[in-house]
């Protein structure tokens, strides 16, 4: 093609296909996603510049992360963001990238917190293995009479975390804590909530993720071992000793580990009967449970 004949919509078609061969799962997404990247501008603008010509360093660079893209590099670390319950997030290799489905741990916070009657102050809530904040920081933006704590083992991870509660002004009402789970929270401290999306992935599953997760994104968090449960059952067993009689503990499962999640929840003594939250395709997503109001921790 003639540099002229570079418009918005011929990159856009021509990219579609070459990324559609290069193994995207949504190919069109990517195109304009990285696209508008290169043009500094939002996707939905690309819609009505179709039959612009792209200037040439909006070219080189679209080529430069269409290559990274087609090598297998994900669209969110490519641009450095990625949406979120309608919020804008940043992530790094060092992070997950967010999901919708985690969205599903969000909801059911909220849906709890309307039935709650807060009287001593505001509502304390937890968020284990936080990556990028992003439970953390929507956790405080929407539960406005909250503070929140957000706990990670992975310091450069906390780092994003802390750039994301600056970015939505909610710093002053997020503590961020490095550590394992709970083993850096002061003794005795306890919350109303502690939501988690923690690494549930079977090592036996690991081969068969997609490229681009299994070669990009932060393995720790991802892999939680041979049963896919070691993580959560921990949440589960150390998390009673932190939530205050009637809190909840709430879990992202995978839907292949649901029966074993639930089971870990019934045979624990200080846990009510648990709930599950399916998804948009019917499927479990996650699992909630109350402490008992007499129960032992």
């Amino acid at each position: 093609m003639d540099n002229s004949d570079w418009t918005i919509g011929n990159l856009l078609a021509w990219t579609t296909g070459y990324l559609e061969r290069n193994g995207s799962e949504s190919p069109r997404l990517d195109a304009e996603v990285l696209l508008a990247e290169a043009s500094g501008c939002r996707r939905i603008e690309l819609y009505t510049a179709f039959q612009n010509t792209a200037a040439e360093p909006t070219r080189v660079a679209y080529r430069e992360l269409v290559r990274q893209r087609a090598a297998g590099t994900p669209v969110a670390y490519l641009v450095g963001h990625r949406e979120f319950y309608s919020h804008s997030f940043r992530v790094t290799p060092d992070v997950l990238i967010p999901r919708p489905e985690t969205e599903f741990v969000l909801v059911a916070l909220l849906d709890l917190v309307k039935q709650h009657r807060q009287e001593n102050g505001p509502l304390e809530i937890l968020d284990v293995g936080t990556g990028s904040g992003i439970l953390a920081v929507c956790a405080a933006l929407h539960v406005p009479d909250s503070q929140i704590t957000a706990v990670d083992v992975s310091p450069t991870a906390l780092n994003i975390a802390r750039l994301n509660a600056e970015d939505h002004g909610v710093e002053e009402r997020v503590d961020l804590i490095e550590g394992d789970l709970f083993s850096s929270l002061r003794t005795g401290h306890r919350f109303d909530y502690i939501i988690s999306n923690p690494p549930y992935i079977r090592e036996s599953e690991w081969d068969n993720l997609a490229p681009d997760v299994r070669e990009h994104e932060p393995r720790q968090a991802l892999l939680a071992g041979k049963r896919g449960t070691e993580l959560i059952h921990r949440l589960i067993d150390e998390g009673v000793k932190h939530l205050k009689p009637q809190g909840w503990l709430i879990t992202e499962i995978s839907p292949m580990i649901a029966d074993e999640v639930l089971a870990l929840f019934e045979e624990h003594p200080a846990f009510g009967e648990p709930r599950t939250v399916k998804d948009l395709i019917h499927h479990p997503r996650v699992v909630l449970a109350a402490r008992q109001e007499s129960s032992p921790g």
